[in-house]
């Protein structure tokens, strides 16, 4: 702040940062799900969106082909994120070289090529029309916890064993195929938390440009500590923009403007950490039914961050007046409003200073609850 001050690119620096915010709000990311009819897409999509397959809303699962379009799913808490369930391949009605044209593959960012069992022809041909669009695709074999149960009643099963095993008749059904180095991800859609998943969101994440990346990793749902500090990151970097931004309003020499602007930041901020985060009353809900837990178990492990739902100016209001740090900015910076000049230069820091430390704090607090819940889910 004080280097930006001194070189007068305050202004500069402010308007950057209002156009790197409103690039991350119109930002968009669309996923595409295709594969064989009854390969489990359904049911890949719906856990991307951390939603069971029975919640309202979900994509519609069933052993026979239940995609006949295109089909459209905004994820319930980042609706920037959308995953499309695309028919399934060699069905009477999408034969494959009608297939991508009809399901209008130039609309999506990358294509996630499912498969439960062995992956065909149909599946490398796709890969080719998708390599040669200059668009990225990933081989997700899912099932594998169904495999798993089969084999485990064989005697001396060994988990790491047949894990490769399936790999391996994947990758060797990929190269007959004509598949050329080929990669495939072990998933199941119900145990997010075992098998390939983690290494799935990882490599999608660093496969993305940096507008579309930290939607992803804010979306996508966490099941170990390396994938909550990811988060965090992301949040970390989102917290100096905000500042700043803050900041700008901040120098403007009209009482109260600037903490009216500052609540609702920090209002629709702490909201988008909580969602990201999972401590919202949908997120809990769902994890809660996928690990088989009262959802009052998981809540029980919340202790510093106030739900999604329940932040609002009044809580945020609170907040503010009972940190004496920030008590003691607010009023300075309120007084600022008369003074010109010198006035418009301590709102500005202030503010700055308002909006970071309460941002900060509420995140540090949000991940420590976020850990204390996958500690509960462990239990």
């Amino acid at each position: 702040m004080k280097s930006l001050l001194g070189k007068k690119k305050f202004q500069d620096a402010l308007a950057n940062v209002d156009k790197e915010l409103k690039l991350l709000k119109n930002t968009t990311l669309d996923i595409a799900f295709t594969g064989v009819s009854g390969a489990g897409k359904s049911s890949l999509v719906n856990a991307f969106r951390n939603i069971s397959d029975h919640e309202k809303g979900a994509a519609k699962t069933g052993v026979k082909e239940t995609t006949q379009n295109p089909e459209r799913y905004p994820h319930p808490q980042f609706p920037e994120l959308t995953l499309w369930d695309l028919p399934g391949i060699g069905t009477r009605a999408f034969k494959p070289k009608e297939y991508l044209e009809k399901v209008n593959f130039s609309r999506y960012d990358f294509f996630i090529i499912v498969a439960s069992e062995r992956f065909t022809e149909n599946d490398t041909l796709l890969a080719s029309e998708i390599r040669k669009m200059k668009k990225r695709f990933y081989f997700v074999r899912t099932k594998v916890d169904q495999a798993m149960d089969a084999e485990r009643r064989k005697p001396g099963f060994s988990e790491t064993q047949t894990l490769e095993e399936i790999r391996e008749y994947c990758l060797r059904n990929l190269r007959e195929e004509g598949a050329v180095d080929p990669r495939v991800f072990l998933i199941s859609s119900w145990h997010l938390n075992m098998y390939d998943f983690s290494l799935l969101q990882r490599t999608l994440a660093e496969d993305l440009n940096d507008l579309k990346r930290p939607l992803l990793i804010m979306a996508m749902p966490a099941f170990s500590r390396e994938h909550l500090q990811e988060k965090k990151a992301a949040m970390e970097a989102l917290i100096w923009k905000k500042a700043l931004l803050s900041c700008g309003v901040g120098a403007i020499p009209i009482p109260g403007v600037s903490l009216i602007f500052d609540i609702a930041l920090l209002v629709d901020t702490m909201k988008d950490f909580c969602k990201a985060f999972g401590l919202d009353e949908d997120s809990l809900r769902n994890l809660a039914e996928r690990v088989g837990k009262p959802i009052e178990v998981l809540k029980s492990a919340i202790k510093k961050t106030p739900m999604a739902n329940k932040i609002n100016p009044e809580l945020v209001r609170s907040l503010m007046t009972t940190s004496a740090v920030v008590a003691s900015a607010m009023a300075l910076e309120e007084l600022s409003g008369f003074i010109p000049v010198f006035g418009s230069i301590v709102g500005g820091v202030n503010s700055f200073a308002t909006t970071f430390y309460m941002l900060q704090g509420f995140l540090q607090d949000a991940m420590e609850d976020a850990e204390n819940v996958l500690a509960k889910v462990a239990e």
